[in-house]
């Protein structure tokens, strides 16, 4: 059996917190680590709540898929984890200007914590190079 390689991506240009890669690429597989809304320049929280740091979480991680060749199109799951399911419109008005057509399947839960104090953390799988969309 053939190995498969595991490439490590990384980017300057969204902040991580702790002992682990932004993302693992496992042949054309990108494994993308849950993003919160930290301002790379300051490594803070942005303020305005949930929808502004859906927004920077779903900005850092387009830094992240830009640096292993990919875009939004490429992103086939997520993961929205929130610290209050009231907040579940507001980040999904904000998810559609991201994800704008044939959107990932994803799933999203409320939790008790998210690091930094965070209301929102969103974590993807894409697969790198060409997709083509099919109907079912």
């Amino acid at each position: 059996m053939a190995s498969l390689v595991k490439k490590i991506i990384s980017t300057t240009k969204a902040p991580a917190l702790g002992p682990y890669s932004q993302a693992v690429l496992v042949d054309r597989t990108m494994y993308i680590a849950g993003q919160i809304g930290l301002e790379p320049s300051t490594g803070q929280l942005v303020s305005g709540g949930a929808r502004e740091e859906a927004k920077q979480a779903l900005k850092n991680m387009g830094e992240i898929l830009k640096a292993a060749g990919c875009d939004y199109g490429n992103v086939v799951k997520t993961t929205v984890l929130m610290a209050d399911m009231k907040d579940y419109n507001d980040i999904n008005d904000v998810y559609k200007q991201f994800f704008k057509a044939n959107f990932p399947a994803r799933a999203a839960y409320q939790v008790a914590a998210l690091p930094r104090g965070a209301r929102v953390e969103i974590e993807a799988i894409a697969i790198q190079g060409p997709l083509q969309d099919a109907s079912a």
